[in-house]
């Protein structure tokens, strides 16, 4: 269960797939296939919107700096949560 997210020296890698252009910005679950937390954002995958959109609503959801550090130009990619525990992480987003 817990493969989506780890804790590292820097912070907390979290594995996530993103699927843009949806109704409304939320945590979908776990993608048990892919082992990775799927995320409904609205914005389309144009020019960075979807990316800055997923940064965003993960900060505020989480209350903490996130920053994507893999997967710029595809759905899978890993973020970067700092000034959190994974404890905390996981709590915040309801898993």
């Amino acid at each position: 269960m817990s493969a989506f997210i780890k804790e590292t020296g820097d912070g907390v890698i979290l594995r996530v797939y993103v699927q843009p252009k949806a109704k409304e910005n939320r945590i979908e679950g776990i993608d048990e296939w892919r082992g990775r937390l799927k995320v409904r954002i609205k914005a389309p995958p144009v020019e960075g919107k979807a990316n800055r959109e997923l940064v965003k609503f993960l900060s505020g959801l989480l209350d903490a700096k996130v920053s994507i550090v893999r997967g710029e130009t595809g759905r899978e990619k890993d973020l970067l949560v700092v000034g959190i525990g994974k404890e905390e992480v996981m709590k915040r987003l309801g898993i």
